[in-house]
């Protein structure tokens, strides 16, 4: 009998000590709420890579990469929460930066909003907005261009001309009829912002403030010079906002479903990567900036194909990508391969990406 519980109280407490070495389970719940950081102060809760599953080998090598290609902001969220967080350059989470054209993502969104409201409808003609003679087409080629064409970059404004920032009706001269050619040109979109200003009846910042920026807790962020700038944990709050499809926590910022859509999806047949204002991953082909070739491949091909990104000079990026519920931020100068949206960081910081999340 004494042999028995002897035997007995070994088993168990084998039992006991198996269950006290057993590891952890590794990896998020199977379902969790996504997290948004309150509308004010600096609290943002984090999660750790390694109880997502991640190789932290891999994900600090994606962020020395990038450290090493003049990058001063790096964050990555993931249902989120901050995964990592990274600044360079004296930078830190307050340091506000110029978005460049990435905040034309952001200008899709606002007309979006702008639409729900009644202010504006996107098949109107731009000249409704910005008055007859806007460029110096023929009138019949002018009312062909609706503010959809200024969204989709398919005017069919010269984008060869000597200043493509111009704005002026000297420079908005005719090259093709609006929606027969896809063409990047910073003009018919920064004139965008002034349709937004007429049909409110606010400047920019305004307009933004009250619609978006005070929802979302983005409070540093403003327009200069038409340009935006923000920190990088606001350029990741505007993320969320897209990952939750213009959502954030109980606050529905963009009810239409339609417009979200088609803001992420492909806009016309002649640049699949391209929505309003948005480039998108995973198309069979794509355009870049400055250039009329189709080339037959995806726009980061080691990045996951639903991503979509808001991206701008310099290398300005905000990856969003649904199937991960991950956004990625990346703030700084030139990463050396450096254009006007995509450039060759991008598939290069998602070839290390892709080794530390295993997609």
């Amino acid at each position: 009998m004494q042999k028995y519980l002897l035997l007995l109280l070994m088993t168990g407490a084998f039992i006991i000590s198996c269950k006290k070495e057993n590891p952890p389970v590794v990896g998020p719940p199977l379902y969790e709420p996504y997290y948004f950081p309150p509308l004010n102060g600096s609290t943002w809760e984090t999660n750790k890579a390694e109880y997502l599953g991640w190789d932290t080998t891999q994900l600090n090598a994606a962020f020395d990469y990038a450290g090493s290609k003049n990058t001063y902001g790096l964050l990555v969220l993931q249902n989120g929460k901050i995964i990592k967080e990274q600044y360079w350059n004296n930078w830190n989470a307050n340091t506000r930066y110029y978005l460049a054209s990435a905040g034309k993502s952001v200008i899709a969104f606002l007309m979006g909003m702008a639409q729900e409201e009644g202010l504006l409808h996107i098949n109107d003609k731009t000249s409704q907005y910005l008055g007859t003679g806007w460029t110096s087409m023929p009138l019949a080629k002018e009312n062909l261009i609706t503010l959809k064409h200024n969204l989709t970059m398919t005017t069919g404004l010269d984008d060869g001309v000597a200043d493509p920032d111009c704005e002026t009706p000297s420079c908005l001269i005719y090259k093709a009829d609006a929606g027969t050619r896809w063409a990047y040109h910073n003009a018919p979109y920064r004139l965008l912002q002034d349709v937004l200003a007429n049909a409110s009846g606010q400047n920019l910042n305004q307009f933004s403030k009250s619609r978006l920026y005070d929802r979302i807790g983005m409070t540093q962020s403003l327009w200069y010079n038409n340009v935006m700038y923000c920190t990088t944990r606001e350029a990741g709050r505007f993320g969320s906002l897209i990952l939750n499809k213009g959502i954030w926590d109980t606050d529905t910022l963009l009810k239409d479903r339609t417009y979200f859509d088609a803001m992420t999806n492909t806009s016309q047949n002649l640049n699949l990567s391209y929505g309003y204002l948005w480039w998108l991953n995973g198309k069979p082909s794509c355009m870049v900036p400055t250039m009329q070739t189709v080339f037959n491949t995806s726009l980061v091909p080691n990045a996951p194909a639903d991503m979509i990104m808001a991206l701008g000079k310099d290398d300005k990026k905000i990856y969003v990508v649904p199937s991960l519920k991950m956004v990625i931020v990346r703030l700084g100068d030139s990463a050396g391969l450096s254009a006007l949206g995509p450039s060759g960081f991008d598939n290069e910081f998602w070839g290390k990406m892709k080794l530390a999340v295993r997609y």
